[in-house]
């Protein structure tokens, strides 16, 4: 193998490792709270997968069998009404709120598979 070649050969593997490792670091994004919020408020929950991937858990919200009694109130339903299914999906370390740090929990709540509400956590 000639010099010529040889470098070439160097070359392209550099090239391939810098573009493989810029694919890298863009399947792991990370985002300031702006982007966040405006990428992902009000999308769906196929958007929020295809984009972020499978959450680190995830819970979904039930109404407590006591909750009338507890708030004094009673939660009328109407017949005709879709039940409304609430779900929160939780991040980690994909919000950062200056340069060098990130959250260390994100929360997405969605109501009927919508995002409906994003926050930001670093004490829990």
């Amino acid at each position: 193998m000639n010099f010529n070649a040889f470098k070439k050969l160097s070359f392209s593997i550099a090239f391939t490792t810098i573009a493989f490792v810029g694919l890298a670091s863009a399947a792991g994004n990370t985002y300031t709270e702006n982007e966040f919020l405006n990428n992902f408020s009000g999308k769906t929950k196929k958007v929020v997968m295809n984009k972020l991937g499978k959450p680190l858990k995830k819970q979904m919200a039930v109404k407590p069998t006591n909750a009338e009694k507890v708030t004094g109130k009673t939660f009328k339903t109407d017949k005709n009404s879709k039940p409304v299914k609430v779900e929160m999906w939780y991040y980690s370390g994909i919000v950062k709120y200056d340069p060098t740090h990130a959250y260390k929990e994100i929360e997405i709540t969605f109501v009927n598979d919508n995002v409906a509400n994003i926050a930001f956590f670093n004490n829990r």
